[in-house]
């Protein structure tokens, strides 16, 4: 399954920080079945996007939690078109 997660409150989050928080996710991400596949950022909202394949929601939000910084929200996308 496909899930987005959003993660508030990172106003200024630069490209190296974000690619450390990705890398946090990433080194612990096969203990729980998941696949960290992209993340995104906002500096100016402090909005950051997660784009994953897990077994649950509950699997993105351990990996999340596990790497220091748990997710907002947690989406599974159960449609999409190319």
């Amino acid at each position: 399954m496909k899930f987005l997660d959003v993660h508030h409150g990172m106003k200024g989050i630069t490209q190296d920080q974000l690619q450390s928080e990705h890398r946090r996710d990433t080194d612990i991400e096969r203990d729980f079945g998941v696949h960290f596949e992209k993340a995104w950022a906002d500096p100016e909202t402090g909005e950051v996007f997660c784009m994953s394949e897990a077994p649950s929601k509950d699997a993105v939000q351990r990996v999340h939690t596990n790497a220091g910084h748990p997710a907002d929200e947690i989406y599974e996308l159960q449609i999409s078109v190319d």
